[in-house]
């Protein structure tokens, strides 16, 4: 079984449109087959992820850290739940074995997900797939930021593939597939020249 990380809000207070994201994103995976690997949350539309993967009999790996489970932010229903020390550790096993990575809407913290494994991606120390789901055109500020900088030459013109976009998370197992993989020598294209 395939595994694809997802990273996305803990916030409920959300536009319920990001919050059926989510749960037409769990739809989508367990019906090509994926293991569902996040954070690890309860609520929003970490919550709504889990809640319909389960329903749905998919798997679902959580992972969070120590303290997370302290102030009741974890999911109770997922079975496959790996508590850690910290944030770091979390981040690292959350891409440890993925074969692809998707990111809903959220907060810093999914930010910080994604700004991770893009420099990842960049350096070569991963290769899979990151896939924007693009509801609402939710990441529309953030992408021209990112293409300004191949613009404004702090990256290199081949790091635009870094990610991908999608409208929707019915693009998103289509996406998995069809993408080419990155370079396995992306450090020597990791350096602008």
């Amino acid at each position: 079984m395939k595994n694809v990380t997802v990273f996305c809000a803990s916030s409920p207070k959300v536009k319920q449109a990001y919050l059926a994201e989510a749960t037409s994103l769990a739809e989508e995976l367990v019906k090509a087959n994926y293991r569902i690997v996040y954070g690890g949350g309860a609520v929003g539309l970490m919550g709504n992820l889990a809640n319909r993967a389960l329903e749905l009999n998919g798997q679902v790996r959580g992972i969070i850290p120590h303290f997370m489970v302290e102030v009741e932010w974890e999911h109770k229903g997922v079975s496959d739940m790996v508590h850690v020390d910290d944030m770091a550790e979390r981040k690292r096993l959350l891409v440890k074995d993925s074969d692809a990575i998707v990111v809903l809407a959220g907060g810093i913290g999914t930010l910080e997900e994604l700004f991770e494994v893009l420099s990842l991606k960049k350096l070569g120390q991963i290769t899979q797939p990151i896939i924007l789901v693009n509801t609402g055109g939710f990441f529309d500020p953030l992408i021209k930021m990112l293409e300004k900088l191949v613009d404004e030459q702090f990256m290199r013109v081949e790091h635009n593939a870094l990610w991908h976009v999608v409208e929707s998370s019915q693009q998103v197992c289509q996406a998995i597939e069809e993408l080419p993989a990155w370079h396995n020598n992306a450090i020597e294209i990791a350096a602008v020249k």
